[in-house]
């Protein structure tokens, strides 16, 4: 079997011959210290994205078969992005600026961590209609069918996905997540023209790229809107006004034959999983084990085997010695036994990772499954 075939049979609870080994990229810290202790050469520390050929070069070093995090993806943001601008400089390296999506943010370019939010560009009506819907249209220039058969004719064995955009994430990016509560509160209407808006952006790209005949293995969405104690916004606002965009785009994924839709959610996701699960969305991805154990086990004995899932292994057992590594292989020996998920670590792989411990986890688990 091929690896597509293998990812296939595993999401559709199929027979396969083995276990795919995947995982989902590195910080770029962590590879800056593989590459001091000797085990890449320097050259591989940079041009790092996922897929990327150095990429698949250190995946391929370390044992690993693919980043599962591999999807071609049309513009669906604002286009125009806004200028980055600095607006202000401080004693201890960070700077107040507005970044691409119109957001305020401190942030220290030293120093690798989600920025703080401090403010919007984004002020009322009159911004979304002069700063944000001019740059929330459909052209067809957003899809780039140059890079997308570059992208289908790839020979490598790896599942090819069909980015679907992000229809609440892109807008708390632009909004963060304190402007994109108070709006709902302040103007509901707006709220949701705002929403429709971008959901609009991403189905029409979605559309142009299926209807040139290009094919997929599965179709992948990007959110982030949890944290660890759950949703950043209303589950209630989320299923009411978010929800009827996904259904729409995987409707239009289900007649051209792509029935695996992928999200990527961090955080505790738990309260959104049956919005998604109503809205064609099927396969949970990373599964962070966080400070909140999430696991497949409990959505798959509430949801059936409707739900799916790739990631869900803890690892920051990379930090620790062999013995961490298999004891975590044996816990997820049960999760793979349910079938319809593929084991991958939780998140980037961080600094703390031992080069060896990663490629002994690799070794294992192409033994064991």
């Amino acid at each position: 079997m091929t690896n597509k075939e293998r990812v296939r049979a595993i999401l559709h609870y199929e027979n396969y011959d083995h276990m795919p080994v995947v995982a989902f990229g590195y910080w770029q810290e962590t590879l800056d210290k593989w590459h001091r202790e000797g085990h890449i050469p320097e050259e591989l520390t940079h041009g790092i994205w996922d897929n990327s050929p150095n990429d698949r070069k250190v995946m391929e070093m370390l044992g690993f078969d693919f980043n599962w995090s591999t999807s071609y993806g049309p513009d669906m943001s604002l286009r125009p992005r806004f200028e980055e601008k600095i607006l202000e400089e401080f004693p201890d390296g960070s700077r107040l600026m507005r970044d691409a999506s119109g957001l305020i943010v401190r942030a220290n370019p030293n120093i690798t961590s989600i920025p703080a939010e401090v403010g919007t560009t984004f002020q009322d009506r009159e911004s979304y209609e002069t700063l944000y819907k001019p740059r929330l249209q459909y052209t067809p220039d957003r899809v780039d069918f140059d890079a997308l058969k570059c992208a289908l004719e790839d020979p490598a064995d790896i599942p090819k996905g069909l980015f679907c955009g992000s229809l609440i994430g892109f807008y708390r990016d632009m909004l963060g997540v304190t402007e994109l509560s108070y709006l709902y509160a302040d103007d509901p209407d707006l709220f949701a023209e705002f929403a429709q808006r971008i959901a609009d952006v991403c189905y029409q790209a979605v559309k142009a790229v299926l209807d040139s005949g290009a094919t997929f293995d599965f179709a992948h969405f990007w959110e982030d809107i949890c944290f660890k104690n759950g949703p950043l916004v209303s589950p209630s606002v989320f299923e009411e006004i978010i929800c009827p965009g996904y259904k729409r785009i995987t409707d239009l994924l289900a007649r051209h034959g792509v029935d695996i839709v992928s999200l990527d959610c961090d955080g505790c996701i738990d309260a959104l999983v049956p919005y998604w699960l109503e809205n064609g969305v099927n396969t949970m991805f990373p599964i962070e084990v966080g400070t909140w154990n999430a696991s497949i086990a409990p959505w798959r004995e509430k949801y059936g085997r409707q739900i799916r899932g790739v990631g869900g292994m803890n690892k920051n057992v990379f930090a620790r010695d062999y013995a961490a590594v298999d004891a975590e292989i044996e816990r997820l020996k049960p999760l793979i036994e349910l079938g319809g998920f593929i084991p991958c670590p939780d998140h980037r792989i961080p600094p703390d990772a031992k080069w060896e411990n990663v490629q002994y986890y690799c070794d294992r688990m192409h033994q064991l499954f």
